[in-house]
């Protein structure tokens, strides 16, 4: 097999690889957000606040310290939260309303 070859069929592995993980990456995040809406639901119900900033802090801190015990940037794992808690905190005020 000539190196090119072989780097097709590596290549072809990683991309295989990366869908399979970017499917787990949606399920998980659709799982999520059902959580996140029965919060918002909750919330809703017992007029509390949509959003909890002292929670938020304190997920941002466990992900950060996640992502560098999994070697992945921290302040990515910050951004990302940070957007999916916008997100979450969006859904939490349509329930309010």
């Amino acid at each position: 097999m000539s190196d090119t070859a072989r780097a097709a069929a590596l290549l072809k592995e990683h991309r295989a690889s990366i869908d399979r993980l970017d499917a787990i990456l949606v399920y998980t995040l659709a799982e999520r957000f059902k959580h996140t809406q029965s919060v918002g639901r909750l919330k809703a119900e017992h007029d509390l606040p949509p959003s909890d900033p002292a929670r938020e802090a304190q997920q941002i801190d466990r992900l950060e310290r996640l992502a560098r015990e999994a070697d992945l940037d921290p302040e990515f794992a910050r951004k990302f939260l940070n957007f999916v808690i916008a997100e979450v905190i969006r859904h939490h005020e349509q329930y309010q309303t």
